[in-house]
């Protein structure tokens, strides 16, 4: 049997080598006699604390741990290897903003939240992105589908639920979009008028 410092080997391994979040539960597979979950847990808030101060950190988010570049180093990163981040409208931008602090929400919710009519092309820029996904259909005539955001949407915010959820400028700049202080006037008149529930938690994938 693997001793303490050699768990967190393996964990350091199989986190470095994942592209995805890992999960308690997938991380326990590789242990034929392993440690239980809150062994595990306190295990990698070991591995976490020895990270510190290093280039790369180890986080908890939605999906499960993960190491990645801290934020201050992105900016020599991007020297070698660009990356285009999508740029998204102002529409978008709203409904997604709504969506997260609405959620669960239908199109018709959105609409009456922001004013105007929601497209099938902005709802499926949220879903190509796999922020938002139908989570259910409110039991009305015309059964309309409900959405909610993701486990991806609080993965890309570097979250693990929605009370993290920050300020809607802290949003935009965590995802790296624009125009987004546009859906929080959105909210703030939903608000003034009585509209919507504050978001409880995601739907998830």
């Amino acid at each position: 049997m693997l001793n303490p410092s050699e768990i967190k080997k393996v964990l350091e391994t199989a986190l470095l080598a994942s592209q995805d979040p890992l999960s308690i539960a997938s991380l326990r597979k590789m242990f034929d006699d392993g440690p239980n979950p809150d062994t595990l847990g306190h295990l990698l808030e070991e591995v976490r604390e020895e990270w510190k101060g290093k280039g790369v950190e180890l986080v908890n988010v939605a999906s499960g741990w993960r190491f990645q570049t801290r934020p201050e180093f992105r900016v020599y990163l991007d020297r070698i290897s660009p990356e285009k981040v999508p740029r998204y409208s102002r529409a978008v931008l709203e409904t997604l903003a709504i969506i997260a602090y609405r959620q669960p929400v239908t199109r018709g919710d959105i609409e009456n939240i922001r004013g105007v009519t929601v497209s099938a092309g902005i709802i499926r820029a949220l879903e190509s992105r796999n922020w938002i996904d139908t989570v259910g259909y409110r039991d009305v005539p015309g059964r309309p589908a409900l959405y909610a955001t993701t486990k991806t949407f609080l993965d890309d915010l570097g979250l693990r639920s929605l009370q993290e959820l920050p300020p809607l400028d802290e949003i935009a700049k965590s995802l790296d979009l624009t125009q987004i202080p546009a859906a929080s006037e959105s909210l703030a008149q939903a608000d003034a008028t009585g509209q919507g529930e504050p978001a409880s938690e995601p739907g998830t994938d």
